[in-house]
């Protein structure tokens, strides 16, 4: 019994060393949350809560992704739980927004229009592109070092890393280009 249980404490550690820095989106939970949310009133989500709590549903659902969905989605950097197609409607500054989740990335369509603007991740080149118009241009590609590449509007490209300051640097550069360009 001693020799099982010290296979199973080796296995875990062993697990948690493979799948560390796996914090995914954690799509199954949050899809049967979701699901639960809209099921009717507060009275009945709540008993549905209890009951997925009891049975165990949102435990199995939580362990699930934690140990493989996203470890699946941390290596193969696809979520496996993202639905090819779904659209979700988003509120901007500027009116609604139609993002519908394809293979490789999201189409955007501003509500009551045509043209749309995709954003596409080439997994090859490890970059994220925008496609408008038929054209294409990248707009990041990920390093290998921990920083990225940031191409901006003007041509020029940045080299960011991947935290609070490289973020504020990027932000920076690309709201003076806004600047710029709207005087």
């Amino acid at each position: 019994m001693k020799k099982g249980k010290l296979t199973l404490v080796a296995a875990i550690l062993s697990g948690s060393l493979l799948f560390s820095s796996c914090v995914g989106s954690f799509g199954l939970f949050n899809r049967l949350s979701s699901w639960n949310q809209g099921v009717g009133t507060k009275f009945v989500n709540e008993l549905v809560f209890l009951a997925f709590n009891i049975v165990p549903v949102y435990g199995v659902a939580y362990l699930a992704d934690a140990l493989v969905i996203n470890s699946i989605e941390f290596w193969s950097g696809s979520n496996p739980m993202a639905n090819v197609g779904d659209v979700k409607k988003v509120k901007g500054e500027n009116g609604n927004y139609m993002v519908k989740t394809l293979e490789n990335g999201y189409s955007i369509t501003k509500e009551g229009e045509t043209a749309s603007m995709d954003l596409i991740y080439n997994k090859e080149a490890n970059t994220w592109n925008v496609v408008a118009n038929g054209e294409s241009s990248e707009l990041i590609k990920m390093n290998n070092d921990g920083t990225a590449d940031l191409f901006l509007p003007n041509g020029e490209k940045m080299n960011v890393t991947l935290d609070a300051q490289g973020m504020m640097a990027a932000r920076q550069a690309t709201m003076s280009n806004l600047m710029f360009a709207a005087r």
